[in-house]
């Protein structure tokens, strides 16, 4: 079955656009043109991604994530008129896998769907890296169910979020620079932001509970980038 992606935009030449470029490059598209039509597409198709609108009138993109985000972890790309940071950051800080404005290129579109797909099925992070399972403390990783356990309750991450962290648990103790998190996690086709890997770390350390002065499992170092924390270091 080809992967099903939910084009979500106001604007129906917009999504009609993205829906047939994903059909000819072999994808399932469907379409939806508000927030309402959106979760009920969601519900009905579970698709394998989303690329979501933020600016859409009445319940705009972001509503839509966060009403999504209680269910499921399927990668969402927003896309967005607004380049400014701030979006960017509060599109990610609610789960999003990847930002794009308007106006954009339907191919490159299509190319970043790939790549999050690609980083969301279970055998990615497996083929890359060889090992199955990581663990190092409390923590534990199966990359081929794409599971993460801490004291053996799971942890819910997005795709990407999954993905650097298991990139440093790989290698506790070694500092990476922002900008080789992002090349070694996500590989070279995302191009991100250094503000966007602080924002994919602050939602990892939430979600394990680690949003203290002195974090137990990432460490962060200060005009160099991040690290694991190895067990007792």
């Amino acid at each position: 079955m080809p992967p099903r992606v939910l084009v979500v935009d106001d604007e129906e030449k917009i999504a009609e656009m993205v829906g047939g470029y994903l059909q000819a490059s072999g994808y399932s598209p469907a379409l939806a043109f508000d927030g309402a039509q959106a979760l009920s597409s969601f519900a009905e198709e579970r698709p394998d991604c989303i690329v979501l609108d933020i600016n859409m009138p009445g319940k705009d993109g972001l509503e839509v994530a966060r009403e999504i985000r209680k269910s499921s972890n399927v990668p969402i790309i927003f896309l967005s008129a607004r380049a400014e940071e701030i979006d960017r950051i509060l599109g990610l800080e609610l789960g999003g896998d990847d930002y794009v404005t308007k106006p954009f290129s339907p191919r490159e579109l299509v190319s970043r769907i790939k790549a999050v797909l690609r980083r969301a099925a279970p055998e990615s992070l497996e083929a890359r890296e060889g090992a199955r399972l990581i663990a190092s403390g409390d923590i534990e990783m199966d990359t081929e169910k794409r599971q993460v356990r801490q004291r053996g309750e799971p942890v819910v991450l997005t795709a990407a979020q999954f993905d650097i962290l298991a990139f440093l648990m790989r290698r506790p103790g070694r500092v990476f620079s922002r900008a080789e998190i992002l090349e070694g996690a996500a590989g070279l086709e995302y191009e991100g932001y250094e503000r966007t890997l602080d924002v994919h770390i602050k939602n990892i350390r939430k979600a394990l509970g680690d949003e203290t002065a002195t974090p137990r499992y990432i460490g962060t170092v200060r005009g160099v980038g991040y690290r694991f924390i190895e067990p007792g270091a």
